[in-house]
């Protein structure tokens, strides 16, 4: 496993396709499908092919992706949190998703912000973007307490978004 950063009470590795069972369960619940998007992964090997198509493909091709988050005080899951790369978008952009039971502790803060510095550094970025829905508030001030900047709506998937923009200086 390759450990991507850690934080005070976090570590982020790139994921492993044994990481499926969290897979299901991160994103079948209610704030994912809400928020993010129903990936219609209901199963473990739905969760394997997810895996094996998102995070492991973008390692191999940009060098980044989403990462599990983990409490590192027993290593539990609890989160997903990366940069990744598509093509709508113009820069890179960053990502992340907690299970309910884990919002609210401030692990979302600590992810992000561990893992913007660690990827702008490993990979030479110096421009990443995010996207969220207008009503997701707490992803919005997270966003702003990073330092992102909100550009403009964006449509993408169907969807009015916020994009934001963040520049390392």
């Amino acid at each position: 496993m390759t450990l991507i950063c850690q934080s005070k009470r976090l570590n982020v590795r790139q994921f492993i396709l044994d990481d499926a069972p969290f897979i299901v369960e991160l994103l079948n619940d209610a704030s994912f499908i809400r928020y993010i998007a129903d990936k219609k992964v209901r199963t473990e090997q739905d969760a394997v092919e997810y895996l094996r198509h998102g995070p492991l493909t973008s390692y191999q091709a940009h060098g980044f992706g989403l990462n599990l988050v983990e409490r590192r005080e027993d290593s539990e899951p609890i989160g997903m949190c990366g940069v990744l790369k598509r093509d709508e978008l113009a820069y890179p952009d960053l990502g992340y998703a907690f299970l309910s039971r884990y919002t609210g502790q401030g692990y979302a803060t600590e992810a992000t912000q561990a893992v913007l510095e660690a990827t702008l550094i490993a990979s030479g970025l110096t421009t990443v973007q995010a996207v969220t829905l207008p009503d997701n508030q707490p992803s919005n001030r997270l966003l702003e307490k990073l330092g992102f900047q909100l550009q403009h709506p964006i449509m993408l998937y169907g969807h009015s978004n916020n994009l934001y923009q963040y520049t390392r200086t």
